[in-house]
């Protein structure tokens, strides 16, 4: 059995009927690979700050990179992949089309992600004056739905089907 099979099966288990009442299956499945990623990320961010880059700064010629800054660029390819990976095989599964073209579109998607979280950050934070952190999560929220509303009818459409409904048992 394969990997993202195991993790279809966990989803398929996870997907119980309180939940079928509050979101679709694809949606769900989207949300525990998008939770799934997170939680590497973190843990991948963690190792690599503390014990490769190991809390000290980075010296690339006149180029200084802070601790937090080189672990962040070090952890961002490796979530990346993961990500596009766990959306493709997980949360959408459509293999019809090119990996090459999802991964493209995959690329456009996360660059549209950080710039909604860059300028959101600007307009709460020094416009609105709002907090940071509370900023933060409302930006948090509003960068989720672009990417799943993007990768739901963009990066992973299916646009074989009528209904559009990627996620399989």
């Amino acid at each position: 059995m394969s990997v993202a099979q195991v993790l279809i099966n966990v989803v398929n288990t996870l997907y119980i009927k309180p939940i079928e009442r509050i979101v679709s299956r694809n949606t769900f499945a989207y949300g525990f690979c998008g939770g799934l990623n997170m939680t590497l990320d973190t843990i991948w961010y963690y190792l690599i700050y503390h014990y490769v880059v190991a809390e000290q700064y980075i010296y690339i010629g006149k180029l200084c990179l802070s601790p937090h800054i080189s672990s962040l660029c070090i952890v961002f390819p490796i979530t990346f992949f993961t990500g596009f990976w766990l959306n493709r095989n997980v949360a959408f599964r459509v293999t019809h089309l090119a990996s090459r073209k999802q991964l493209f579109r995959y690329a456009l998607t996360v660059a549209g992600s950080l710039a909604i979280n860059y300028a959101c950050m600007k307009l709460f934070v020094e416009l609105f004056m709002f907090w940071p952190t509370p900023s933060k999560m409302l930006t948090t929220v509003i960068s989720v739905v672009y990417s799943y509303l993007v990768a739901r009818y963009y990066t992973f459409a299916d646009h074989s089907t009528a209904d559009n409904s990627t996620y399989t048992k």
